[in-house]
């Protein structure tokens, strides 16, 4: 594969905003009253994994690259927290599937990390 041009072509930018589609379908079953709680806070957390990668693309630093990709880890956790939370209240019937996508977003992300503080 070639120079990589557009975050769009990352992987870990595909699967992580798999994952916010996939946040965004579960939490519209959620009650109504955690509209501005719990869904908020969830897809705040989904929708800042992609949007994080997105902007540590562009940032020609390489330190900068990293501050804003490990800024996706920090969310990626906090969302996986907010899986255990929905689920344990009920508004999940299994969170496995959550796991497996947000589980293959972090190795990606932390793979991305890697191989961008190797050119460092």
């Amino acid at each position: 594969m070639g120079e990589l041009v557009k975050f769009q072509q990352l992987r870990v930018w595909q699967e992580s905003h798999k994952l916010v589609l996939t946040v965004y379908t579960v939490t519209k079953t959620f009650p109504s009253d955690e509209r501005f709680g719990l869904i908020s806070q969830m897809r705040r957390a989904a929708i800042s994994v992609p949007a994080n990668i997105a902007e540590g693309f562009k940032r020609r630093d390489l330190a900068e690259k990293i501050r804003f990709y490990n800024i996706s880890e920090g969310s990626l956790e906090e969302l996986k927290y907010y899986f255990i939370l929905a689920y344990d209240l009920k508004y999940l019937s299994e969170n496995e599937s959550l796991f497996k996508q947000s589980d293959l977003v972090g190795r990606l992300l932390s793979g991305l990390i890697t191989s961008t503080d190797r050119r460092r």
